[in-house]
């Protein structure tokens, strides 16, 4: 017995080795550069492994990819409770002439379209370098803000209405639930970026969104992802050829001037002064030109008292090449001389202990003119002087003021009090980030108001760079947030209407030092609303206003929040 069970284990290892050495044979024959021909029947996963790595090999052979790094595979809290500006993946440096593409999954809360990717590209791999400058933040649910080159109405997107219900964004954060990225930013040699994301959802709908910007033709650039209320499982990273090296050339289609004088005294020929011309092209984009390269088709008599209209053109394509032109016209009042000017005083509020970055607006320069007349001067054509940073305290700073007449200079002075304030939202540097700094709850009873007056001290970067109002319940759940930019979210806001007489174009420059007033009323129907009174520091009123907000009247609370401002409230 034991001779068999001996013999029978000795046929079996021949058996094995007979096996072994065939497949050997079998491989050495094909080659490792012929996997690709190599089948097998079993073991069954045996196939898909050489498969695999055949292809992980042809990818590599190709000459064209360069494959990056990734130290942070998983980019934010897996349980999506990443704020702002928080948490980030790794820096991936773009050289010129090069396209980079992330492969990622999308994942995020789903309560709002900003909760997913974003896409920050800027000049250098720190965030906290001194010379860190952003070309643009690009956010998934088609949005961004950026340099001045930045142009919203260049993002372009696919996203359908798969439900039928006319709101496309319900779809979008849904389909954004798990979705596979792969984000494309190619740095092409003609000195723009750009950016195209397709999101594949686990509901197959795919979103595609676009946008291009001018960045440096030469030096890298930098891409980083940014959570907020979100997270990425970051699965590729790498480098290939740019696909564009050439830009259709564009006309343009409109020209603007914004900084030319409205006064203009006798004596003084100087008809364009600081002004400067900005140009939009036919793809959408708009970018400043230089004096030198417009012309003047009509130009002022500067020798007579009255209205005066000058007319501007400018006639080359975007790449340079003369083309039609086109043109608009601006108005100067040329007046007598100046004999004497006079400032008003205004008040500065603070609270803080920390110093104050000054910047005093509102002070009224009158002119009084050699007929005896009187008119106020614009900002543009006054310097005033003043220290950068001032220590909170109260008390008074003295302003110098001067303006350059047509054959003489005159002097004046604005006294500007400080005033101390009850409380203050966010910091004196404008530090402060999205949803960090807070006012006081103020309770709200069925049927009564709340109103909080303040003055807003601004980066002026952005429209949300204002206050906005937080409407919950005592224990802090929320019905709806509120910004003073006709813009809210929350379930609350669902059932809102909204109205405002906003000038978008001068709402951003002109938050600092507004004096804004917002009042809560609970109208006692489980509905509330929320006006937003607004003086700007020249003294222009408007208003924002959101009607029939959803809450519960018997539990209302509200209170403030800003970003890249502070409040200072004054009663």
């Amino acid at each position: 017995m034991n001779l068999i069970k001996s013999n029978f284990m000795k046929t079996t290892k021949l058996m094995r080795c007979v096996l072994y050495a065939t497949v050997l044979a079998a491989i050495g024959l094909v080659g490792c550069e012929e996997l690709d021909l190599f089948s097998i029947d079993a073991p069954s996963d045996l196939q898909s492994r050489i498969d695999s790595i055949a292809a992980e090999k042809a990818k590599m052979d190709t000459g064209d990819t360069t494959y990056l790094d990734i130290a942070t595979a998983i980019v934010g809290p897996e349980d999506n409770s990443a704020g702002w500006w928080a948490y980030f993946s790794d820096y991936f440096t773009i050289p010129a002439n090069k396209l980079l593409v992330l492969e990622f999954v999308n994942h995020g809360t789903g309560v709002n379209n900003w909760n997913n990717w974003n896409l920050c590209i800027c000049n250098v791999e720190d965030r906290d370098a001194g010379d860190y400058a952003e070309y643009f933040v690009l956010r998934s649910d088609a949005y961004g803000w950026g340099n001045t080159d930045f142009a919203l109405n260049m993002i372009s997107h696919n996203y359908p209405d798969t439900d039928g219900d006319g709101d496309i964004w319900n779809d979008f954060r849904t389909t954004m639930q798990g979705a596979y990225v792969t984000l494309e930013v190619d740095h092409s040699p003609t000195g723009n970026a750009f950016v195209t994301s397709t999101a594949v959802g686990t509901n197959g709908t795919e979103l595609i969104q676009t946008y291009q910007q001018p960045v440096s033709a030469t030096e890298n650039i930098v891409a980083f992802l940014i959570c907020d209320g979100s997270y990425f499982e970051m699965k590729k990273a790498y480098l290939l050829p740019s696909k564009v090296t050439v830009v259709e050339d564009v006309y343009p289609v409109s020209i603007s001037i914004e900084g030319a004088p409205t006064v203009v005294e006798l004596g003084n020929e100087n008809f364009w002064g600081n002004a400067t011309a900005t140009v939009t092209f036919s793809d959408g984009s708009f970018e400043p030109v230089d004096s030198s390269d417009i012309s003047f088709t009509v130009i002022p008599d500067m020798s007579t008292l009255g209205t005066k209209t000058v007319s501007v053109a400018y006639s080359k394509t975007k790449q340079g090449t003369y083309c039609q032109a086109v043109s608009t016209i601006y108005t100067l009042e040329v007046t007598n001389p100046v004999v004497s000017i006079s400032a008003t005083d205004i008040n500065y509020y603070y609270y803080s202990s920390d110093d104050i970055i000054f910047k005093p607006l509102g002070i009224v320069v009158a002119a009084i003119y050699s007929d005896g007349s009187e008119a106020i001067l614009d900002n543009s054509v006054l310097t005033m002087e003043y220290p950068e940073t001032i220590s909170p305290s109260s008390g008074s700073q003295t302003i110098n003021i001067s303006y350059v007449g047509a054959k003489e200079t005159f002097t004046t002075t604005s006294t500007v009090t400080l005033v101390k304030g009850v409380s203050q939202v966010g910091a004196n540097d404008y530090s402060s980030a999205w949803w960090t700094a807070f006012s006081d709850e103020y309770t709200v009873a069925a049927g009564a108001s709340k109103t909080i007056t303040m003055y807003c001290y601004s980066n002026n970067v952005n429209n949300w760079n204002s206050p906005c109002t937080i409407l919950r319940k005592a224990d802090l759940t929320e019905y709806a947030v509120v910004r003073m930019d006709n813009f809210g979210w929350g379930d609350g806001y669902a059932t809102a209407v909204l109205t405002n007489d906003w000038n978008w174009d001068i709402f951003t420059p002109n938050i600092n030092g507004s004096r804004v007033v917002i009042t809560v009323t609970n109208n006692g129907d489980n509905t509330a609303n929320v006006l937003y009174n607004v003086t700007y520091a020249s003294g222009e009123t408007h208003f924002q206003k959101y009607e029939g907000l959803a809450v519960d009247s018997s539990d209302l609370n509200c209170a403030l929040v800003t970003e890249g401002s502070y409040l200072v409230i004054v009663e």
